[in-house]
């Protein structure tokens, strides 16, 4: 999994509440275990005036243009500002891989739903909790400034604003460690592979039976 330690990122809002998994990666391209190639179908009814299906040619499908990821000024943004209840709906993990795929790297809302919050940091990417006022002043602020950033820094927990304001945020300190390390559930199990490799050996020879093997 990658690090996020921190991050100068262009922001691309989507004002809106109660974004489901369904809208962040509709169900059609969810049989696909593969982690990559979900980017072009992000937000994809959103995003698209047809309807999308696995293995079309994205590239010859009609564009919305009024929706954000279409906008020009938006275009290599790595992180989304959004309302409240973000991720809400079904847990699939295909939201996370689809919302890293296209190159988000850091979420920002009021609130977020459970699985979807954890998801994130399972696979690298940053949600962000922070004020409904602060989220407004956000919006705002993305809105009057084409090309508006933040500053994202892990380390301390901060969001820093062009203005120079900063905004600090909770994060759990498991959560933390991972994505400093850049570390998922099986890279934490690999930290301590001499270790089962080790207790794999003294199995295998005190109870040969279980690996298949005549004592």
């Amino acid at each position: 999994m990658k690090q996020f330690t921190s991050l100068n990122g262009l922001v691309v809002p989507l004002d809106r509440s109660n974004v489901d998994t369904d809208a962040i990666i509709p169900k059609q391209f969810l049989k696909s275990i593969q982690r990559t190639g979900f980017g072009p179908n992000l937000f994809d009814a959103w995003r698209y005036l047809d309807e999308g299906q696995p293995g079309r040619d994205n590239a010859q499908r009609p564009l919305n243009p009024d929706f954000v990821l279409n906008q020009d000024r938006y275009q290599g943004a790595q992180i989304l500002l959004a309302r409240e209840n973000f991720g809400c709906g079904s847990s699939r993990e295909h939201a996370p891989w689809a919302l890293d795929d296209y190159g988000i790297c850091a979420l920002i809302a009021s609130s977020f739903a459970d699985i979807f919050y954890n998801n994130c940091f399972k696979n690298g990417l940053l949600p962000i909790v922070l004020p409904a006022p602060v989220i407004d002043q956000l919006f705002q602020s993305v809105a009057n400034q084409p090309g508006y950033r933040l500053a994202i820094d892990l380390v301390a927990q901060t969001v820093k604003t062009p203005e120079g304001a900063e905004y600090g945020f909770s994060v759990n300190e498991f959560h933390k460690y991972c994505l400093l390390n850049g570390l998922d559930e099986i890279g934490l199990t690999l930290r301590h592979a001499d270790e089962i490799r080790a207790y794999e050996t003294r199995r295998a020879q005190s109870e040969p039976w279980i690996f298949g093997v005549s004592a």
